[in-house]
């Protein structure tokens, strides 16, 4: 279940749902699925849920739990995606094993939530460290990074963001630069259409994929306007991760945030992924992952003429746009492919649910 998760979510959908598919599993997919113009997969069953966004969730959490309700005798286990849906399970009595995958730092996300008033941000903050520790010692967790560990008091499965690693690749070309992933102020956006405009006299194209948030979207189409970038909204990653293929570069422009600094963005994996390489700013855990590959390029926080001179430095030189890009395809086949974690996540799920293979 997710209420506030797009229904094609990578991490939900075309990672965790498929590998269970993949498994022998039938899933029942709830979500916002009307609410995001989605249609159900054919290989789930798709349930239709409110959506929760800004401040209004309330309405998503009531049907969310009288969903719950309805199909506690009928599943082996729920799996729910949003500390939001803590509060449609919690209660319920001769309910299945319930499992919070957890995404984010979420007490850390507080500061990058414009619809919530500054002075709410303390009392909201410690309520959800308090939900945490609640949600631990009654239901089983999931980690998305290493780094939400001491958060906890236990020991939880990792389940990283990692990606499907294609067999092949095409080598990066000369001309375009992607960005993949949400769109808003402290995620780079501003920092991306500047840099659309410093590479066009230069006939470079900036390409962003991705939702983006409602502060951001009048100066999107503002820049598309004025032909200085193309922006395909969201689009499915199955889809949107074909437009990564033959690009000169990939971006992750994340600004200095406490919810970024110990997580590992999954762009930079897509784009290793897709041999094309990565131009990040200096958030710890992007850093740790270029260096270590030397599969990129790190520039300044804010800094959009840093940005183009790195895109320009590896349009001139076609053997180590190569070799970056190469480098980081074949880390991200060794170490970052789905399918290595894949039946780590599934066989916790199926212990979780007493289900015997």
């Amino acid at each position: 279940m997710t209420v506030v998760h797009n229904p094609e979510d990578a991490r939900i959908l075309h990672r965790q749902i498929r590998a269970l598919v993949d498994a022998g599993h039938e899933v029942t997919y709830a979500a916002s699925f009307t609410a995001h113009g989605v249609v159900p997969r054919p290989w789930v069953n798709g349930v239709d849920l409110p959506r929760a966004a800004q401040r209004k969730r309330v309405a998503a959490v009531i049907a969310a739990r009288r969903l719950f309700k309805r199909m506690r005798d009928k599943v082996d286990l729920v799996l729910i995606h949003d500390p939001e849906l803590l509060f449609a399970v919690w209660g319920v009595r001769n309910r299945p094993p319930v499992v919070w995958d957890v995404h984010e730092d979420t007490p850390a996300t507080l500061s990058l939530k414009p619809w919530l008033p500054a002075p709410l941000r303390p009392p909201v903050r410690f309520l959800a460290r308090l939900l945490e520790g609640t949600a631990e010692r009654h239901m089983h967790l999931l980690l998305a990074e290493t780094a939400y560990a001491g958060r906890f008091k236990d020991a939880h499965l990792i389940v990283p963001n990692e990606t499907w690693v294609p067999d092949s690749v095409t080598p990066p070309g000369d001309d375009r630069v992607v960005y993949l992933g949400w769109l808003s102020r402290a995620r780079g956006v501003f920092e991306a259409v500047e840099v659309a405009r410093l590479l066009q006299p230069y006939r470079v194209a900036v390409e962003l994929i991705g939702y983006a948030d409602p502060q951001s979207r009048p100066m999107l189409k503002q820049a598309v306007a004025e032909g200085l970038l193309e922006w395909r909204d969201f689009m499915p990653n199955d889809e949107a991760l074909k437009r990564l293929d033959g690009a000169l570069a990939g971006l992750s422009l994340l600004h200095d945030e406490p919810n970024y600094r110990h997580s590992m963005p999954t762009k930079i994996v897509e784009y290793m992924a897709h041999g094309i390489p990565v131009i990040t700013t200096p958030s710890p855990r992007a850093v740790e992952l270029v260096e270590r590959y030397d599969s990129g390029m790190v520039v300044p926080w804010q800094d959009p003429k840093a940005v183009a001179q790195a895109v320009l430095m590896l349009r001139d030189d076609v053997r180590e746009r190569h070799a970056q890009g190469a480098r980081g395809y074949a880390a991200a086949r060794a170490n970052h492919h789905w399918p290595n974690s894949a039946k780590r996540f599934v066989s916790q799920l199926e212990s979780w649910a007493g289900v015997n293979r």
